[in-house]
């Protein structure tokens, strides 16, 4: 008897495994297609919202709840807004109020799941599916993509719950669960306690809310059990950006510190208010006790735990972001003693801010990658600053200029090495059209500036080649070489600022300067050969020379392929 009871019991846990396994893949699977499938369909928006961040704390605030909403992880977003603010492109102010808004925006994920549609998710999918395989349109089977996802996210939801299901029955388990219970203040802390462990671990804050709603759901967990594991989990998701600022910027890293500290003050007063305000508050809003179970179809459920979990989760962030809101400074100045500057910090070789974890949000990840080639573009003009006081200054000080030509140039080939290596694992996964053809854009700008950057070391060996061999250049010759580079630099400087403002219609302004380029370094070389008739120059300073007035002519060209890239004509 003992032997039959024992194989009953077993496959009834095997099956429940089976159930919470597949029902928890699926619905990981379904977060992530309806992420990208909503990526796709807000395209440029998307990338566009991100560019109107200003020190507007509720402007900062509302981005980072559509951010979020759209990408459907406010882990996605608070590693992208990491990234933004060590590449300079965003402040710390400014990054604290987006965190605060995608702690709001992640919140939808809860309000989806209560529409508790789980039985007809198997049908949403498969009717989904049949648009994004077969439509030709984008915007069609992104659609369908997302919509495939919701699909999937119901019914892992449905399975999962259908899975716990058996443990109601199970005392051994429901008396290992009542330990977790949150009826009393030691039990809040408890469960909090959990739920942030569980987030940390699986890094996803959709998945513990998955799985707690799926224990609440199945009658597992009691309401205050399931609302003090969400509250918990919100602490738990900070980690993410924790990992991202590791061996980043300062500002990056007091980015993440601001996460951490507003969800952490936040569970604090969360968790005195919990029992004796927050819960009955809940209960008042719903209109019901969320732990009533109703019978349908001979099935026990629970038709309020959902959108009363639901409700939990976006009070508590919504009221929390109202209380800092008007602390974004206080915060900034905290979060700044926490990580404070590092004095004589060099700069390194290393781009720490194209996070691979972008990977999985392409419509964001472009704007990364953007932003390195955008600091490639002005790093262009910053070396030919330097190399402008290269030509002019003789002796002990032009030392210094080249070595910072150098180490600059260094710095772009390993931030093109980067780009490259990130595009392409971008490029390889599920994206749209619209994204494959930015990032094809991107990999040939950055081999553009790339090779930018190595006719401008070639000018300074130039320049430092005839100091070393005690070769001045005539008069003429330095006032025509210091004209064409002053030329070549406004050149590349213009390029730079079609690039930063995507004028499509730059082309016809960059042809004609272009030409006006290499006109002059024609003229600079039909001057040079008529020196040579009247001076008895020595070989190396005619070689070198005529060699500078070609890699200014290269550099021209390089340009102008960046214009048409910019243009779309290339």
């Amino acid at each position: 008897m003992n032997s039959e009871s024992d194989t009953i019991a077993f496959v009834i846990v095997l099956q429940m495994l089976f159930s919470l396994v597949g029902g928890l893949g699926l619905f990981l699977v379904g977060m992530k297609h309806m992420s990208e499938g909503l990526q796709s369909v807000a395209g440029e928006g998307l990338r566009k919202v991100i560019s109107v961040v200003t020190d507007n704390r509720l402007l900062g605030v509302m981005v980072g709840i559509f951010v979020t909403c759209v990408v459907q992880s406010s882990s996605i977003t608070t590693v992208m807004v990491v990234g933004l603010v060590n590449s300079g492109f965003m402040t710390l102010t400014q990054s604290i109020g987006v965190i605060l808004g995608a702690n709001v925006g992640t919140t939808i994920t809860g309000w989806i799941l209560t529409l508790n549609i789980g039985k007809y998710g198997l049908p949403l999918l498969g009717a989904a599916s049949f648009f994004y395989l077969f439509s030709k349109r984008d915007g069609v089977r992104y659609t369908g993509m997302a919509v495939m996802g919701v699909g999937m996210v119901f019914f892992g939801l449905e399975l999962m719950s259908n899975g716990f299901r058996p443990l109601r029955d199970m005392e051994q388990y429901r008396l290992w669960f009542y330990a977790f219970d949150a009826a009393t203040y030691g039990g809040v802390l408890k469960c909090m306690l959990v739920g942030c462990l569980l987030t940390v671990l699986v890094q996803s804050s959709s998945a513990t809310l998955g799985i707690t709603m799926g224990l609440a759901m199945s009658g597992v967990i009691r309401f205050e059990t399931a609302a003090a594991l969400v509250l918990g989990e919100n602490v738990g998701t900070t980690i993410t950006a924790l990992l991202a600022s590791l061996g980043v910027g300062t500002n990056a890293r007091r980015a993440a510190y601001a996460h951490i500290t507003f969800n952490l003050v936040g569970a604090l007063w969360i968790s005195i208010l919990f029992l004796p305000v927050y819960m009955p508050l809940i209960h008042t809003l719903i209109g019901h006790d969320p732990n009533t179970m109703v019978m349908r179809g001979g099935e026990a459920v629970y038709p309020y735990i959902l959108a009363a979990i639901a409700l939990t989760h976006t009070g508590f962030n919504v009221v929390n972001t109202l209380i800092f809101i008007p602390l974004l400074k206080p915060l900034a100045w905290l979060v700044t003693r926490l990580a404070p500057d590092k004095a004589g910090v060099r700069e390194t070789a290393h781009l720490t801010y194209l996070d691979v974890r972008m990977l999985s949000t392409p419509e964001l990840g472009i704007v990364q990658s953007a932003k390195e080639i955008h600091f490639m573009a002005r790093s262009i003009d910053t070396m030919l600053e330097w190399l402008e006081h290269h030509i002019l200054e003789p002796g002990i000080e032009h030392q210094e200029w080249i070595k910072s030509i150098f180490e600059r140039e260094e710095v772009l080939d390993r931030i093109q090495e980067e780009v490259v290596v990130f595009l392409g694992q971008l490029v390889s996964g599920q994206i749209s059209h619209n994204v494959m053809g930015t990032a094809r854009r991107q990999l040939r700008l950055a081999d553009e500036y790339e090779s930018l950057s190595d006719y401008i070391v070639s000018v300074a060996k130039g320049i430092a080649k005839l100091r070393k061999n005690a070769i001045t250049l005539l008069p003429e010759e330095q006032e025509d070489l210091l004209a064409l580079h002053r030329q070549v630099a406004d050149y590349a400087r213009m390029i730079r600022e079609a690039l930063e403002a995507d004028d499509v219609n730059c082309m016809v302004k960059a042809q004609s300067a272009g030409k006006a380029v290499t006109r002059f370094m024609k003229d600079c070389r039909r001057r040079h050969l008529a020196l040579l008739c009247d001076h008895d120059l020595p070989p190396l300073q005619s070689t070198v020379y005529m060699d500078m007035l070609n890699y200014y002519r290269r550099m021209r060209d390089h340009a102008l392929n960046i214009a048409e890239i910019v243009g779309r004509e290339k």
